[in-house]
């Protein structure tokens, strides 16, 4: 099974989320990941849309997406064609022991603690899937109290 991710121009218009993933839902196809925010043009959104399937199921959600009137555009962004990143926050139970150490592996990923509590340290982290997963197997020795990922969003390289 391969994974594509689409980023896709919409309009910028009520319910054109709920039709684009109701096409998934109505075909039985999964959204493993999606998010959505207005463009640079107030008039468009941009939504990145991960989805997995064989070469032909994934071929067949990039036709109907074309055919969605809300739909303006869809590029798939390939690797190393693309920046493609998606941003967590974990939030984390310490002690006076691990809170350092936590802070250290925070640094080695560029990560930043945006909140401290007695108890507590809140990471935020970006990069690629690989680079969060990678941090994210790293606190399994520790309490994490609540992790939330925002999907992944990305750009094609260069001007189009």
């Amino acid at each position: 099974m391969k994974t594509k991710i689409f980023s896709l121009l919409v309009d910028n218009t009520s319910g054109v989320l709920s039709r684009v993933s109701g096409m998934f839902s109505r075909r039985g196809y999964n959204i493993d990941s999606l998010s959505v925010g207005v463009t640079q043009d107030p008039k468009y959104s941009r939504m990145t849309v991960a989805v997995s399937g064989d070469d032909k199921i994934l071929s067949q959600i990039k036709s109907q997406l074309n055919k969605l009137e809300d739909v303006v555009d869809v590029i798939e962004l390939k690797d190393g064609e693309s920046v493609v990143r998606e941003l967590v926050l974990v939030k984390v139970k310490v002690d006076i022991k691990e809170r350092q150490e936590i802070i250290s592996m925070a640094n080695v990923f560029r990560a930043n603690i945006v909140d401290v509590s007695p108890d507590s340290l809140m990471i935020e982290l970006t990069g690629n899937n690989g680079k969060i997963q990678a941090f994210i197997n790293l606190l399994e020795g520790f309490h994490i109290e609540e992790l939330v990922r925002t999907g992944l969003t990305g750009l094609t390289r260069g001007i189009n």
